[in-house]
């Protein structure tokens, strides 16, 4: 029997389109060629704990109903308050606090937020799409299609979709994991300016609120791309400029590198989503500005009106 909607891909923007034809009444499968539902809202198992890699933390600002999903996850213990302070680094001098928007972190790893919206829907993963076309998906009728990944992900299953992002930044995720805390315990996290290999460093023990000794750094876009055929090139470069950024006097005990080709778009449209007859497109390109909440209200967005018709 064919869905109402397939949607291609399982980060939080499609789970999102596939929860609101859900709740509506609408029928939808969704497609992923992971081994688990996520996205860039990705957690790996590292020595025990689950570690963010992708998405650093998510936002709330004045999105109603995104806020109310946020309130359902507080409440059964899946998402917490984690800090409205970051640090700034700038020249490599010391960091400088720097107050902003309350940001939100999982204590079990952001994607069990992926999975909790993927719970009671019909998700198949390790399905590797290889085309798609207005009602059809490799060649089978597939009611409408629903493309919610990146653009250039999406290029390559069809042709691409007017109006969608194309440029996107790479980033390669660095864990480093030491047998104790050797930085300022209120870092929480920091955004690096003017330095070629890190972007940004976040103390992962402290978002997730176990206190674990373990530090995600992001690289600069410059050198993820000249690691993306071999990541782990990237841990030396990027662990001896967290130390020095840190001042940490010791080499961790554990490292790993995982490679995001397609991270964040270099812009957005403006548009909460795209749509034609048979086949449309929703993520966080589809806002105003790339973030989870934008890739969660652009997928529920998308998912209502299609169940509206």
């Amino acid at each position: 029997m064919t869905s109402d909607v397939t949607i291609v891909g399982a980060g939080i923007s499609g789970l999102a389109c596939a929860r609101a034809l859900h709740d509506a009444g609408r029928t939808a499968r969704v497609l992923d060629r992971g081994r688990r539902p996520g996205g860039r809202l990705s957690s790996r198992t590292l020595d025990g704990r689950p570690v963010d890699l992708g998405a650093s933390y998510f936002v709330v600002g004045d999105d109603d109903r995104f806020g109310a999903v946020v309130a359902d996850w507080e409440r059964r213990g899946l998402a917490r308050p984690w800090t409205d302070t970051f640090q700034v680094i700038e020249d490599g001098g010391r960091p400088t606090p720097k107050t902003g928007p309350l940001r939100w972190a999982a204590p079990q790893g952001l994607r069990s937020l992926a999975l909790d919206l993927a719970d009671g829907l019909d998700v198949t993963s390790e399905r590797t799409v290889a085309s798609v076309a207005p009602y059809r998906v490799d060649d089978a009728a597939a009611g409408e299609v629903v493309l919610a990944l990146p653009a250039p992900q999406a290029a390559r299953l069809h042709d691409p979709v007017p109006g969608a992002v194309q440029d996107w930044e790479p980033v390669i995720a660095v864990v480093l994991r030491w047998e104790e805390r050797r930085w300022p315990a209120d870092l929480h996290a920091a955004f690096v300016n003017d330095d070629p290999d890190v972007a940004s460093l976040a103390d992962d023990g402290d978002r997730r609120g176990d206190g674990a000794p373990v530090v995600v750094a992001h690289t600069t876009g410059d050198r993820a791309r000249r690691h993306l055929e071999d990541p782990d090139a990237a841990i030396a470069p990027v662990l001896a400029a967290t130390r020095r950024l840190l001042g940490i006097d010791a080499d961790p005990v554990a490292t790993y590198a995982h490679r995001w080709t397609f991270a964040r778009p270099t812009e957005t449209t403006g548009e909460p989503f795209f749509r034609s007859p048979g086949l449309s497109a929703c993520g966080d390109a589809w806002g105003e500005s790339s973030s989870v909440r934008t890739a969660w209200a652009s997928g529920d967005a998308l998912g209502r009106a299609l169940a509206a018709g």
